[in-house]
């Protein structure tokens, strides 16, 4: 068992996200670390405990350049689809700490060439097609496995970044790392890395009292 922060249950909880700038890309991260966290992030739920999903885990460094550059590549396309929709016109843009979430994106961009690894979770089939139940039924059996890898990760001192702009080139990274694109579908593309620090905050979200309706819907 590696070494792990002393935090409560509640803390884990309040400071596990995002990160971006804080991610030490000089200092490798061992793969039995990453397997350690792994481990923990299987144990949470999936449809009937079927375990159809798929990991890759990218460490190698060459790999780990080509993969960034389809990041990249995806980047530029969903900065092409937003059109106007951007800097002040953003919806985002509204958000408090909006200025500093957009460098924090720009320095990942720069950051994702120098990964110590990168995890992409593939779950099983395709959601093309598929209405809202089979679709919830989809992403609801590996969704809470990613996050559970987030927990497992902060808890050990790195740190990760929720990231989905590389699925804007899902065919051509899964050519790339030989998934069979008809039968798998990439949930995401999540740096890992050790912190620069490990004291993390909670952040600014809406309180429960605007975005909670008991017993109806709160508009």
């Amino acid at each position: 068992m590696n070494a792990q922060l002393d935090l409560t249950a509640d803390q884990l909880l309040a400071t596990t996200r995002s990160v971006r700038k804080r991610l030490d890309t000089g200092r490798p991260v061992p793969r039995d670390v990453i397997e350690e966290c792994l481990n923990l992030a299987f144990q949470a739920p999936n449809g009937s405990n079927l375990n159809v999903w798929r990991w890759i885990v990218v460490d190698d460094p060459a790999l780990v350049r080509k993969v960034a550059d389809l990041y990249h590549r995806g980047y530029e396309t969903m900065i092409a689809r937003l059109g106007d929709a951007v800097g002040s016109n953003y919806a985002g843009a509204r958000v408090p700490g909006a200025e500093g979430i957009h460098e924090s994106v720009d320095t990942l961009l720069q950051k994702m060439t120098d990964m110590p690894a990168l995890v992409i979770p593939l779950m099983a089939g395709r959601p093309e097609g598929k209405d809202a139940f089979e679709q919830a039924c989809m992403w609801g059996s590996i969704i809470q496995a990613v996050w559970s890898l987030f927990l497992a990760l902060r808890v050990r001192g790195l740190g990760s970044a929720w990231t989905t702009m590389h699925i804007l080139q899902e065919q051509e990274t899964a050519a790339l790392l030989g998934v069979p694109f008809d039968r798998y579908t990439q949930v995401g593309l999540f740096p890992v890395a050790y912190t620069l620090g490990t004291d993390f905050s909670p952040a600014w979200r809406r309180p429960v009292s605007e975005v909670v309706g008991w017993n109806s819907f709160k508009p």
